[in-house]
């Protein structure tokens, strides 16, 4: 089973989110419908921008919470790193 550590954003450069999950294609949808309450549908944040496979949910956990921990400026770089356009990336999933 693989786990997911990803983040979402409102806009490029915009509010950011930070998650894991064991179904991202699900999760992702959550978020993007806003069925579930909370800060991702209060700020509209809804494009996966970036994401990252795990082998087990303590890794994905321990990656989550280090990321949540950075500066702004290192979660951009991380997204300019692997989706310099900031396309929404739960349109290209194939899990």
């Amino acid at each position: 089973m693989a786990f997911y550590v990803y983040m979402l954003a409102s806009r490029r450069n915009g509010t950011f989110y930070v998650g894991m999950t064991d179904d991202l294609a699900r999760r992702i949808h959550e978020h993007q419908t806003g069925a579930l309450p909370g800060f991702t549908r209060r700020h509209r944040i809804k494009k996966l921008v970036w994401y990252e496979v795990h082998e087990n949910r303590e890794a994905a956990f321990v990656r989550e919470r280090q990321i949540k921990k950075w500066r702004r400026e290192w979660k951009i770089a991380l997204v300019l790193q692997e989706n310099g356009e900031w396309r929404d990336l739960y349109e290209t999933l194939q899990l």
